[in-house]
């Protein structure tokens, strides 16, 4: 019998197993690096137990097996749950667990190894039969690889991919011939550094392909369970953004086709525990064999709303040797959907945002795992992800509309994130109708990004103007604070004042102009026509627009210029311009806190470059960003190198004509 559990994980998924353990009555042990205790990360403080790992970077921490291993025994545990990420699907580490005397909760090494590499569980799968399913009358055929050196144009678009690891690493969708080399080099560095495995391999690519998975669960007395599908088709850089349970608009035959192909696929392997065999499922309906994650899916919630389980639960009794119940998996009830909010700007590339998150609350009857709450630092050495919301409701639209509305009434007041853009796509026509596919982002990216057209009852100008008048308010004569950087703020009260923001992520400007009178401070109608301030506070403002009444709450936090106005950001800006440290014309500024991780071939002082040239790779956040040449010209000044740690600002590159 287990009685104490160390999660070799940190973040939501720490907070989600330990939850668990409690409800079970099993002590926990969390391991924590320097950079999460700093932050303030509540796992920390939830564990019964806590080991230090020194250090920041996950290579020094999360990902060091003798340290989660030595932890593990010096706490006194006698179990380890690996979560997902990290070291969650690295055999040595689970034979490292087992050989330490300990109980690894997650599949035997042999199969984690059998279906680590993708090129390699191809292979053992075809030998099983020609493709998962086959053995079952359900046959689903697998992506033949292609041999890079053959490619042609006819092959065109393919799919660069590297063979071990997941989350989008060392992914390449290549459309020209001429690009194929360059992104085969890049896709093994990506690969390599991440994975400490720089095999790829290129595939066809489907396009309008969904991405649909099905969870598997199974027991050492040779019970295999296939508890539905999930649809994952929303991604941003080949990583998921937006799940549900069951996958909408498949036949039953299809479903059916896809359940058998995964328990022959767990099977083939010898699988226990839980798992998710995943497939692309083109238009024509007939699904093909992409990969299995022997771990649990960051996306697990969904099934365990539809199908009334705890798959962690599940995890530990498996591993303490219990069979899975003789009656069999639970029948699927409704609907699940599930948003990552992840402290990112889409507009942006979806640069990763680190910073204080301040306040995260969530409204209404959703599920909402977290690995943060109110005050954490959002850190650049792990994954953007603040939370998972999980809405279920007994329809797919029932589900759909409870949790749109839930991320839209949100507050979230921290760094930049994508909630409105989990918003728009919950919401687009394409998704209400199931029909959205691994290229959604790729045809809607724009129209869902659009700007809010000007009048928009809760748009972010009329919010804006909720904002001003708080901070105005805030700021009555007589006890006025400095307010010079943020706007025209004056002690006469005849006269018109105005002040300055910047909507989030800081694409758009708007204005703010009001005026003090005998009921206090009031917009200018001249600037502002068709809106009244029915009332302001300095935390609350209730407007009038057209005869329509809103309420916005008011937040300010930090220095003062982050001021927040119902559902909307803003930072206020300096009436003249801030000073700026002088770069040289042509300087490549760091846009993140990050790691240089490698440069371009050919890349270095006195080199030509062309323009939209990959000069080199930053990461910050699990995710690699890519820094190019901004018009033709040679490197006139190199100031990093591979591994390099850099801050917001710092001079990369300089490019000269």
């Amino acid at each position: 019998m287990i009685r104490t559990i160390l999660v070799a994980n940190r973040g939501e998924i720490a907070r989600r197993v330990f939850r668990t353990c409690r409800e079970l009555g099993i002590a926990t042990v969390a391991v924590h690096s320097d950079a999460d205790a700093e932050a303030g990360v509540p796992f920390i403080e939830e564990a019964d137990a806590a080991v230090r790992l020194p250090g920041s970077a996950p290579a020094d921490t999360y990902l060091r097996g003798d340290l989660v291993v030595a932890a593990a025994l010096a706490a006194g545990a006698d179990a380890v749950h690996p979560g997902y990420g990290f070291l969650s699907e690295n055999a040595e580490f689970a034979r490292a667990v087992q050989d330490a005397g300990l109980v690894w909760i997650g599949p035997p090494p042999e199969a984690i190894d059998a279906m680590a590499s993708k090129t390699a569980a191809k292979k053992l799968l075809a030998a099983a039969g020609g493709g998962a399913g086959s053995g079952s009358g359900g046959g689903v055929p697998l992506l033949e690889p292609l041999d890079p050196a053959r490619v042609r144009e006819a092959d065109l678009p393919v799919l660069v991919k590297a063979a071990a690891g997941g989350g989008g690493r060392g992914m390449r969708v290549v459309r020209q011939l001429t690009a194929l080399e360059g992104e085969l080099r890049a896709a093994r560095a990506e690969a390599a550094s991440a994975f400490g495995d720089g095999e790829v391999f290129v595939e066809p690519y489907i396009e309008r392909g969904r991405h649909v998975e099905v969870q598997v669960l199974a027991d050492a007395h040779g019970a295999v369970w296939a508890l539905g599908t999930r649809d994952c088709s929303l991604q941003r850089r080949h990583q998921k953004v937006i799940e549900e349970a069951p996958a909408p608009g498949l036949g039953d035959e299809v479903l059916r086709t896809l359940e058998r192909a995964a328990v022959v696929a767990a099977r083939a392997v010898g699988y226990v525990g839980a798992g998710t065999v995943e497939f692309l499922v083109p238009s024509s309906g007939r699904p093909f064999f992409l990969e299995m994650n022997t771990r649990l899916q960051v996306e697990h919630p969904v099934t365990e709303c539809v199908h009334g389980v705890d798959l962690v639960a599940h995890q530990i009794a498996i591993a303490e040797g219990a069979p899975l119940p003789a009656e069999g998996p639970p029948a699927a009830r409704g609907h699940a959907v599930e948003a990552r909010l992840y402290a990112e700007d889409p507009r942006r590339d979806w640069q990763p945002q680190a910073g204080r998150l301040w306040r995260l609350d969530v409204p209404g009857d959703v599920r909402v795992d977290s690995g943060v709450r109110d005050g954490t630092g959002i850190t650049v050495h792990y994954d953007p992800l603040l939370a998972k919301v999980v809405a279920w409701a007994p329809t797919r639209e029932g589900a759909v509309r409870k949790l749109s509305h839930a991320l839209e009434t949100a507050t979230v007041h921290g760094p930049v994130t994508n909630r409105d853009l989990l918003v728009r796509s919950l919401r687009h026509p394409d998704f209400c109708g199931a029909r959205m596919d691994t290229g959604f982002y790729d045809r809607h990216l724009a129209e869902l990004l659009a700007r809010e057209s000007g009048g928009a009852p809760d748009g972010a100008d009329v919010a804006v103007l909720a904002a001003g008048l708080a901070e105005a308010v805030r700021e009555v004569p007589g006890r006025p604070r400095v307010a010079a950087r943020v706007g025209g703020w004056r002690n006469v009260r005849s006269a018109t004042a105005s002040r300055r923001y910047a909507d989030e992520g800081g694409a758009a400007e708007y204005e703010v102009r009001y005026g003090w009178g005998r009921g206090g401070v009031f917009l200018d109608p001249s600037a502002h026509p068709g809106v009244r301030a029915v009332s302001v506070r300095p935390d609350c403002v209730v407007l009038e627009v057209d005869g329509v009444r809103r309420r916005y709450p008011v937040a300010v936090y930090g220095d003062g210029n982050r001021v927040f106005a119902g559902r909307h950001a803003f930072t206020a800006q300096p009436r003249l311009a801030e000073p700026e440290a002088a770069a040289a014309p042509g300087s490549l500024l760091a846009p993140m806190p990050g790691t240089v991780v490698r440069l371009a071939e050919g890349v270095a002082e006195g080199a030509e470059v062309a323009a939209g040239q990959p000069l080199l790779w930053l990461e910050a956040m699990k995710m690699e960003h890519r820094v190019v040449a901004p018009s033709g010209g040679r490197v006139a000044a190199l100031h990093v190198a591979a591994g390099q740690q850099v801050e917001v600002g710092t001079v990369l590159v300089v490019v000269a004509p």
